[in-house]
């Protein structure tokens, strides 16, 4: 999911006001049945990134998980991922934003399927995460450190965070090269609030701290393409009326118009990867 950092300009980007109401409103209005909700419902609003649900199960289906396996999703959003990892696989998921809103909506969307148990979410500083060393499995990010700053300081803590021999998984967008990009995008207005850094810095990152590379791939051609279809869809038919855009506001469509450009004109590029952290001693 899109995460802000501590600055003030960034949380005004994404705040967004009774964001569950909102959603239960649209879903009303199309017809279902709020008091009897499930999780696949939701996934086209809850999975805030690009391809949405389907590359979150891709992601999940790279490693071992069960019922005793214990993740932190940093940068949670509204908690789609989150729901998905507890219904699919059985997990304990702890998910982590800096948005208030996006917390109380993601308790009150995994009480409303009946994944309360299994999800937890707090608010919290992705450069501070309020959680002891080696306590999770897995620790997972989607569409995250565009909007910090600080990148070290965030691996550091996820490093910190991750026990020996479990996996940080991560599926984010980057910049090829640093060359400016098209604005405005769903991270960010203008480039005050964008800190894209190329795969290449962020691997140094991850290795200096000790993390050891498992795989990674190129995520651009598929993200294109499911733009693509996603806008051929909508010329023919109405554009849906809950999705990613539900959290974007007005100006939805031109920010994922941008990134489908930036993407076709190589100013931008995602990837995904899996790194371990090694066993001690």
């Amino acid at each position: 999911m899109f995460m802000k950092s501590s600055s003030s300009p960034i949380q005004e980007h994404y705040s967004r006001d009774r964001v569950f109401e909102r959603i239960m409103a649209q879903l009303r209005e199309q017809g279902i049945n709020t008091d009897q909700l499930t999780r696949k419902v939701l996934a086209g609003v809850d999975e805030f990134h690009v391809r949405g649900a389907e590359v979150s199960l891709e992601l999940a289906e790279q490693i071992a998980l069960d019922n005793k396996t214990k993740v932190l999703d940093v940068g949670c959003g509204i908690g789609g991922p989150a729901r998905m990892l507890a219904d699919d696989f059985g997990c304990g998921v702890t998910g982590i934003d800096i948005t208030e809103e996006y917390i109380r909506t993601a308790k009150l969307l995994s009480e409303s399927v009946g994944l309360y148990e299994l999800t937890e979410f707090f608010q919290g500083d992705a450069t501070k995460l309020p959680f002891e060393d080696n306590t999770f499995d897995v620790v997972w990010t989607q569409h995250v450190q565009m909007n910090i700053e600080d990148k070290s300081q965030m691996y550091s803590e996820i490093y910190r965070v991750l026990k020996p021999n479990g996996a940080f998984i991560y599926y984010d967008i980057f910049s090829p090269d640093h060359d400016p990009i098209l604005f405005p995008v769903p991270w960010a207005e203008d480039p005050s609030l964008s800190f894209l850094i190329t795969p290449f810095e962020l691997a140094e990152q991850l290795e200096s701290l000790g993390l050891v590379l498992s795989n990674i791939k190129d995520q651009t051609q598929t993200g294109i393409i499911f733009f693509a279809n996603a806008f051929h869809r909508i010329e023919k038919e109405s554009p849906p009326k809950i999705g990613p855009h539900f959290l974007m506001g007005a100006s939805a469509g031109q920010k994922l118009k941008n990134v489908l450009m930036n993407l076709t004109e190589g100013k931008i590029m995602l990837q995904s990867g899996l790194y371990r952290k090694e066993e001690m001693g």
